[in-house]
């Protein structure tokens, strides 16, 4: 039944295929209704790009970048990756990986000698494989009170990774290393971390081989030097008092993701994102192997598929995605390649998707509504 299912979803693919000329007009204002009515609910502003090869990309954008201006939201405008810069980080540590730079193997401390890192029982047993599939058994360094209150009362400063990650000084490790897997961002901040040490700047390293590599030309890596200039960044907002009515919080939304290194830092325009994830299964940035590799799924009790290298696994029911989701403070989004539609989507947005609010939860089938209206 499921696999008839598939086929169902595959229908209207092969029909887009038959025309080859551009994504199909019916499904371009299913897509628009789609955006239109969760705009309508209070989220600022909605920007998706979709790719399949037989008619290559088609991007579209509802509601506003700046709420107060009226401007409107383009997808042309960069949108914060968050942690689906956990993905972008993860192919550069399997490109040092190919280049003999490191082993998967390797035990962090080889490469890290921070006593907020080494004042923990069993540290020395995590592999940098653990940092990139979450079963390191690490804290997460920001949900710590005193860095949050850091944070908070001090919007606009960019802090360093070291300073981030000092705030797991003194907590024990939840698990042994490698027993089971918990999402936790310090897994990514300590690969960056790793990366330069290997590369002397990660970012750097990845601007070079990714980046410039992938002709990806409105993609930044935000960082103390620059995270002020005029880059098109879209204004980022949160329903803060939890009233249905969302405030601009765009300078701590800017200083806290350019302070974040490795599990987040990145903003780019949608079709630089499809570009990212199309070139990558592709095998651009990766040999085949290590690609394959980096799909070594953590699997739960009951069988199912968690996280790999970098790469989340997604159960859509009548079909599967793989990619990764992210949500910040003022913003929030989610890359899947689509493997049996042959279709890669980014949906991106200018609100805050990390913590609860009336209009998060009235807005909770978003992306299950725009997949339908996408391909079925």
């Amino acid at each position: 039944m499921k696999r008839m299912l598939i086929l169902l979803l595959l229908f209207p693919i092969l029909t887009i295929t038959a025309q080859k000329s551009q994504f199909p007009i019916e499904k371009q204002e299913a897509v628009k209704t789609v955006l239109k009515k969760y705009t309508a609910m209070g989220i600022p502003g909605l920007a998706l790009t979709v790719y399949h090869k037989d008619v290559g990309f088609w991007s579209v954008a509802e509601g506003w970048s700046n709420v107060e201006e009226k401007i409107p939201l383009t997808p042309e405008h960069l949108f914060y990756l968050q942690s689906v810069s956990k993905t972008y980080m993860a192919v550069a540590i399997l490109q040092l990986y190919e280049k003999g730079k490191l082993k998967l193997e390797d035990p962090i401390t080889q490469y890290l000698d921070y006593p907020w890192l080494k004042d923990k029982a069993g540290v020395e047993k995590i592999t940098i494989k653990m940092l990139l599939n979450h079963t390191s058994g690490l804290p997460e360094y920001n949900t710590d009170p005193i860095l949050v209150s850091k944070i908070i009362q001090n919007p606009q400063e960019v802090l360093s990774v070291e300073y981030l990650l000092s705030h797991i000084a003194g907590k024990p490790l939840e698990f042994d290393p490698g027993n089971r897997y918990v999402y936790r961002n310090t897994n990514y901040e300590l690969l960056s971390l790793i990366a330069d040490v290997i590369t002397g700047n990660h970012i750097t390293y990845m601007e070079k081989h990714i980046l410039k590599k992938l002709g990806l030309d409105t993609t930044v890596y935000l960082s103390k030097s620059n995270y002020q200039k005029p880059l098109n960044i879209t204004d980022a907002y949160w329903d803060v008092l939890l009233v249905g009515i969302p405030a601009n919080v765009s300078k701590l939304q800017r200083a806290n993701v350019a302070s974040m290194k490795g599990d987040d830092g990145i903003v780019a325009s949608t079709k630089d994102a499809v570009i990212f994830m199309k070139s990558l299964v592709s095998g651009k940035l990766l040999k085949p192997k290590t690609l394959e590799l980096m799909q070594d799924f953590v699997m739960d009790e009951e069988g199912n598929k968690q996280y790999a290298l970098g790469i989340q696994y997604y159960d859509l029911d009548t079909t599967y995605a793989l990619g990764h989701s992210g949500g910040g403070i003022g913003a929030g989004c989610v890359l899947l390649y689509l493997p049996e539609l042959d279709s890669i989507v980014f949906l991106a947005t200018n609100f805050n998707t990390m913590m609860d609010s009336p209009i998060r939860r009235e807005a909770e089938h978003l992306q299950m509504d725009l997949l339908m209206a996408l391909f079925l």
